[in-house]
């Protein structure tokens, strides 16, 4: 809310730079709501030594094509290496009304014509959008690791901020096994679920066409418990039927207003190193067991104790049975 708030304070000519930058797909997104139940879940998969989430039929990832046309955000170009203090929600203010608020207080601070405190009032919302919405991680404190990054506004367009933002996701994933919620920009994860898996009714397919693709989907409002919401979820993902896994969501989808899709589509498909702010970590596409066309009933990797459930097994490399028969067959 904060970080949208800014951007709809900004006058025309520094929403001009932002999007210049690339980030005004992301921006123009509807505000979603927070699935827990699934992205609990699908944290409690993830497999941190194959940098992957295991499902009963094996691993998928997220890749570099999902952050593409989901977020909209660009996943090529150059690696990098590296007025509402205490502003809160009204008592019975809508989130409309908040959010119009807020960009009315914010207005009021804001430079409004080019010049050395524009630039710095654009630094000021680069941090916060990259901070509390595109690499969030808990708590408040805003890390000081962006800011050589934005010391020259004209190089910041340039930036792989898609295959950075892929990096942070698999990271926050990785961390400590006691976080059960995942942190940053939650609509990515989500919707990737809502593609793959279509038949689990977690979204709403409410305004076909749109690109990027986040903006097509609304999530389904559950009013159980989070704690039944997650026992059901976890039941019905163990017993998703191999069939109505999507493997190849994007069949069919053009390039038409989507620029940003263009030069980034010799990334996708391939197996590569993310590199971002000091992280390094690989895209490990093979073990999306379609893309080597097999059906693959054995994980080839040790499964952790999280990843098993009740009335459904995992066979780790201490099973003697040999996957590539059973590929065969």
């Amino acid at each position: 809310m904060l970080v949208l708030a800014v951007f709809l304070a900004f006058p025309p000519f520094q929403r001009e730079r932002v999007e210049e930058m690339g980030f005004g797909e992301i921006l123009r997104m509807g505000r979603m709501r927070v699935d827990s139940a699934l992205t609990q879940d699908l944290r409690s998969r993830w497999d941190t030594e194959a940098t992957a989430f295991v499902f009963p039929w094996g691993h998928m990832i997220p890749s570099l094509e999902d952050v593409s046309r989901i977020t909209g955000l660009r996943i090529y170009g150059r690696p990098e290496s590296l007025g509402l203090y205490n502003a809160g929600k009204n008592s019975g203010e809508s989130e409309d009304e908040y959010l119009e608020r807020l960009a009315r207080v914010s207005r009021r601070e804001l430079a409004s014509e080019p010049g050395p405190q524009a630039d710095l009032d654009l630094r000021r919302f680069l941090v916060l959008f990259l901070r509390r919405l595109l690499f969030a991680t808990r708590g408040d404190a805003v890390h000081c690791r962006f800011l050589p990054l934005l010391e020259d506004l004209g190089e910041v367009g340039g930036y792989a901020w898609g295959a950075a933002f892929l990096a942070h996701q698999y990271d926050g994933l990785s961390a400590s096994k006691r976080q059960t919620s995942t942190s940053g920009f939650y609509p990515f994860l989500q919707v990737w679920a809502y593609l793959h898996f279509p038949t689990l009714g977690r979204g709403d397919l409410a305004r076909p066409g749109l690109v990027p693709i986040a903006c097509r989907w609304d999530s389904h409002r559950d009013t159980r418990h989070l704690v039944d919401q997650l026992e059901h979820l976890q039941e019905a993902i163990d017993s998703y039927p191999y069939l109505d896994v999507v493997w190849q969501p994007y069949l069919g989808e053009g390039d038409e207003g989507q620029p940003w899709l263009v030069q980034a589509r010799p990334y996708f498909g391939r197996l590569v190193w993310l590199h971002a702010l000091n992280l390094v970590l690989p895209l490990h596409l093979h073990l999306c067991q379609r893309s080597l066309g097999l059906r693959q009933s054995v994980v080839e990797f040790p499964v952790q104790d999280r990843f098993r459930r009740p009335g459904r097994s995992f066979r780790g490399l201490h099973d003697t049975t040999d996957w590539r028969e059973q590929a065969r067959e």
